[in-house]
Order: structure tokens, then sequence, then C-alpha cells
């Protein structure tokens, strides 16, 4: 009954006089009166702040799009703030933990294009390396991916050889190597059971020329010989039968004669 009496009695139009009245003395308005918890949360770091939250609450959740927009609306509504570069590499990091390495290389081949000189350039290198990293196969597929993560993660090594990122880069790089050693490897025994010698060994001394010391040492020289013994055996069956043959041309050559 009071609150219906309070309603009834109560004179809007003279609260919002009032309350003009005091927005214009304090140089305010009522959209800044009613807005001001949303525009703190709009400001470069405001937005940066919520990407960085939302990116690690997705951690458990698995789910980025919410931080990548964060960090998209850095970049495109602050772009001449210092925040809009690290937003480039959320955006890149997001995708990269969405599994979505194909966008996420190109988001971090892109940051190292437009910044060359920034001190997280190193870090973009090593991970376009790692998207291709992430996406190697099975030694019985075909390791493109392997190759040219050799190749990113070698970029590391040489320009930014004092990084703690090149220390990281070259185990993976050992990693990468044993892949497409293994792999070599696989097809050479294919071919060696399938009794096709010279391709076995083309593809064994390639192990053993390019991919020393990763942990096939052993093996692939025993299969080195193996195959060389193999193929002498080959030729020796082969000149067999070609003295054989010769004989037998010639055998027939003097019973024609006579």
């Amino acid at each position: 009954m009071y609150l219906k009496i309070l309603r009834e009695t109560f004179n809007w139009k003279i609260f919002i006089i009032v309350l003009l009245a005091l927005c214009c003395f304090s140089g305010c308005s009522l959209l800044d009166i009613f807005s001001k918890k949303e525009t703190v949360k709009n400001t470069p770091e405001g937005l940066y702040s919520r990407g960085a939250a939302e990116f690690q609450k997705s951690n458990y959740y698995h789910d980025y799009k919410k931080a990548r927009e964060y960090f998209m609306r850095v970049k495109e509504e602050y772009p001449l703030h210092n925040l809009a570069v690290l937003a480039e590499i959320g955006i890149a990091d997001c995708y990269y933990s969405d599994k979505e390495y194909s966008e996420a290389e190109n988001a971090y081949n892109d940051f190292i294009t437009l910044h060359p000189t920034n001190e997280n350039v190193p870090y973009a290198l090593y991970q376009t390396g790692m998207c291709q990293y992430n996406q190697i196969e099975a030694i019985d597929r075909d390791q493109t991916a392997a190759i040219k993560a050799k190749k990113g993660l070698e970029k590391v090594v040489s320009r930014y050889p004092d990084s703690k990122f090149a220390t990281m880069a070259e185990k993976l790089i050992r990693e990468c190597k044993q892949k497409l050693a293994e792999q070599e490897f696989y097809v050479g025994q294919f071919y060696f059971k399938q009794k096709k010698y010279q391709a076995a060994l083309a593809r064994f001394e390639t192990v053993a020329r390019d991919y020393a010391n990763v942990g096939l040492d052993y093996k692939v020289e025993y299969f080195i010989n193996e195959t060389k013994v193999k193929i002498a055996e080959e030729e020796k069956l082969k000149k067999a039968e070609e003295e054989k043959l010769k004989k037998a041309q010639q055998e027939k050559t003097r019973t024609a004669k006579k």
C-alpha cells in the first residue's frame, strides 16, 4: 500500500529535470551515467583483458572463439594502440589452440610480415613451425608436414640462435628428422620385402646420409649390407643366366653349321 501511494505521488517529470540539471553541472550526460560500465569495458585495455580472461577460461572448455572476438575488437577498433600488436598474437594463439592450424599459421606469418622487428617474432616463427608439426601423420602417410615443420623450426635456430625458442626448436627438429628417417626406412623395408633391392638400397642410403644419429643407424647399416648382398646375388645369377644363354646360343650355332 505504501509503495502504491509513493508511486502515485512521485513526480517523474521533476525527477528527470533535476537529473538533467545535475548532469549539466557535472559535465556528463545521461548516456555517460547509464553506459559508464560498458565504456570501461570497451577500452583497449578492457577488451584485451577480457580476451585474455576468455582465453584462460577456454583451456577447460576448448572454445577460443570468444577470446578471439575480443582480440579482434582491439585490433579493429584500436589499430594504433600498442595492445593491438599483442592482440594479433592473441588471435593467432586462439586459432592454434582451437587446432585451426592453417588459419593460425597465416595469422603468425602476417604478424611476422607486419612487425619484423617486434620482440615476439621468434615466438611467432616458432609457432608457424608448430602449426606444421602438429599435423605430422603416421610414417606410412605423406610426410609433407614434417618437412615443412623442420624447415620452419630451422629458421628459428638460424635467425634467433640465442632465443629460448631456438632451444625448443632444436628438440623438435630432431623429432621431425626421426619421423622422416622412419618413413624412408619403412619404404625401404617395403621394397626389400618386394625384392626390389636397388630401390630399397636408395632409401636406406638416404637415411644413412641425411638422418644420422636419430636412432636408426645400426638398423640401417644392417639393411644396407643385406641389400648389397642380395644385389650381388642377383648380379651373380644374372651373369650365370647370361653365360648359360650365351653357351646355348653358341651350341645352337655349331649344330647349325654341321
